[in-house]
C-alpha cells in the first residue's frame, strides 16, 4: 500500500472519465466511493483499472455504519474488502456515523451521542475492519444537525480517543466543521484548535447549501455547489499547522464540467504550495 499524495484530488465521476483520461495527472489522485464499485466487473471496473494506472486512489466508504450500535453487517464488510483487494486503494476512509439498524437501510450519514458506551462500540467496529481489510483506516468527523443530551465527550475528544485506542488515522472533513459550527452556535476555529491533527491523513473539502430559519441559519451538506470562503479560510489556516496533506475536494451532487471541478482542485493547490514554500523558507 502506497500513501495518497499530498496534492489536490478530486472525486470520480463517470461522466468525467474522458475529461481524465485526456489529461493525466491533472490532480494527483481520486476517491471512489466503495459502494459504486461492487459488481463483479463490467465498465466501473474497467474504468477505475485505467484510473489506477496514472493515479493513487481513496476509496471511502458510505455503508459500514461504524457508529451504528449493533455488530457491523459482515456481508458489506466482505464487499468492502473485494474493493480492496481488487484496487489497492492508497487510503481507505469511513464516517464516524451511523446509517442501518438491523436490516433497515436508511441511506444517510446519521449521528450518535457522544458517551462511554458509544466509543467502545465505535473503537470495537474500527478494530474489526482494519482486522478484516489488513489496513489502517481513516475516519471521518461529521456534519451535524442535532446534539444529544446525553454526550459526555467533546467530539475532538471523542475522535482523538479512537484514534489512541485503534491506532486509526482520522479524515478532517473542514467543511463538516464550519457546516457543524454554524448549526450548533460554536467556533470553529477552537475546535480546529483542539483536533487531533497529528492523526489527520486526508482532508476534504465541500460545499454547502444555506437554509434560513427563525432560529438563525442551517447549513446542509450537500457537495453540491464551490466550496465557500470561509472553508477555504479555515483550510488554509489547517494547512499552515499541520504542513501539507491530501486534500479531496468534493462535489457530488449537480456536478459540473470537469474543467470547474479543476479550478477548485487549482484553488487548494495554491494553498498547499504556499504551506511548502513556507517550509522552505523555514528551513
Amino acid at each position: 500500500m502506497t500513501s495518497l499524495p499530498t496534492t489536490p484530488g478530486l472525486g470520480f465521476k463517470p461522466e468525467h472519465f474522458a475529461d481524465i483520461a485526456g489529461r493525466p495527472g491533472a490532480v494527483g489522485f481520486y476517491e471512489v466511493h466503495a459502494e459504486n464499485c461492487m459488481g463483479a466487473g463490467g465498465a466501473p471496473h474497467a474504468m477505475l483499472d485505467a484510473l489506477r494506472a496514472d493515479h493513487a486512489l481513496s476509496v471511502h466508504g458510505v455503508g459500514l455504519s461504524i457508529g451504528g450500535a449493533g455488530p457491523l453487517d459482515a456481508d458489506h464488510l466482505a464487499r468492502v474488502a473485494r474493493v480492496i483487494d481488487r484496487f489497492q486503494p492508497a487510503s481507505f476512509s469511513e464516517h464516524l456515523a451511523w446509517s442501518s439498524h438491523g436490516a433497515a437501510w436508511l441511506n444517510d450519514l446519521l449521528p450518535l451521542p457522544y458517551t462511554d458506551a458509544t466509543l467502545a462500540a465505535v473503537c470495537a467496529h474500527v478494530d474489526q475492519v482494519q482486522d478484516r481489510l489488513g489496513r489502517r483506516m481513516l475516519l471521518e468527523n461529521p456534519a451535524t444537525y442535532v446534539t444529544f443530551a446525553q454526550s459526555t465527550w467533546d467530539e475532538t475528544a471523542f475522535l482523538a480517543e479512537i484514534a489512541r485506542r485503534t491506532g486509526c488515522g482520522l479524515l478532517l472533513d473542514v467543511n463538516n466543521v464550519f457546516v457543524s459550527a454554524v448549526n450548533h452556535r460554536f467556533d470553529p476555529r477552537a475546535y480546529l484548535a483542539a483536533f487531533p491533527l497529528h492523526a489527520v491523513g486526508e482532508i476534504h473539502l465541500a460545499g454547502h447549501d444555506t437554509e434560513d430559519l427563525p432560529s438563525g441559519p442551517l447549513l446542509i451538506d450537500s457537495h453540491g455547489r464551490p466550496v465557500a470562503d470561509p472553508v477555504w479560510a479555515l483550510y488554509a489556516e489547517v494547512i499552515a499547522r499541520t504542513g501539507p496533506l491530501p486534500t479531496l475536494v468534493e462535489w457530488d451532487t449537480d456536478v459540473p464540467a470537469f474543467d470547474v471541478l479543476l479550478e477548485e482542485a487549482a484553488r487548494a493547490g495554491r494553498v498547499l504550495d504556499a504551506a511548502r514554500q513556507g517550509q522552505a523558507d523555514a528551513a
